[in-house]
């Protein structure tokens, strides 16, 4: 069974790869490796909502704004299914402008923003970014949840068949103890018999 804890990796200035390790897997194996670990959260997953995250993610945030770090990237389990989580590598800070194109819906109106559009984006963009790290939390917890009840189920499944063996096998000796004494008594009878 794979489960890695999510760690979120920052680079800074020097060059040097910084890491924040969520999740006691994940920062052990870590310090084992000899990587750079600044910080740690081992116990965000004991009561993960929406506001313990958010000091975290306000710190990674104003270490970013403040030219700490040139690039933050998230690496977690995303989750698919419970038998499958995807290991995900990707970029948090500096966000990534996908410019699409949408030949059939454009349009020419234009819009008023009420508050300003700078307002709007100084309000909106860290929340979006705090929920999107939130989401990365729960996907990685959903995955960690998946992957123990898959082992859960296996490690049932093998009970169950080896019981089965064990029951055949008692059976079968058994069995071979009952012919075995049902022969010595019939074996007794004819002795006596003759």
């Amino acid at each position: 069974m794979q489960v890695a804890d999510e760690k979120y990796r920052i680079q800074n200035e020097n060059g040097n790869l910084d890491i924040f390790a969520i999740g006691k897997k994940g920062k052990d194996l870590l310090k084992s490796k000899k990587y750079n670990v600044v910080d740690s959260n081992i116990e965000i997953f004991d009561s993960l909502n929406y506001s313990n995250v958010l000091a975290m993610v306000k710190k990674i945030i104003e270490d970013f704004v403040n030219n700490k770090y040139d690039v933050v990237e998230l690496v977690y389990n995303q989750f698919k299914n419970a038998a499958v989580q995807i290991l995900v590598e990707e970029q948090f800070l500096p966000i990534i402008y996908e410019e699409r194109i949408m030949d059939r819906f454009e349009s020419s109106t234009e819009y008023i923003f009420e508050p300003s559009k700078e307002y709007i984006i100084e309000e909106l963009i860290p929340k979006s970014l705090q929920v999107q790290f939130f989401k990365i939390l729960l996907d990685s917890h959903a995955s960690e949840h998946g992957a123990r009840m898959t082992a859960m189920h296996k490690a049932t499944d093998n009970a169950t068949d080896l019981i089965r063996e064990l029951q055949l096998q008692y059976n079968k000796a058994r069995q071979a103890s009952i012919t075995k004494e049902i022969l010595e008594i019939v074996g007794g009878a004819e002795a006596l018999n003759e």
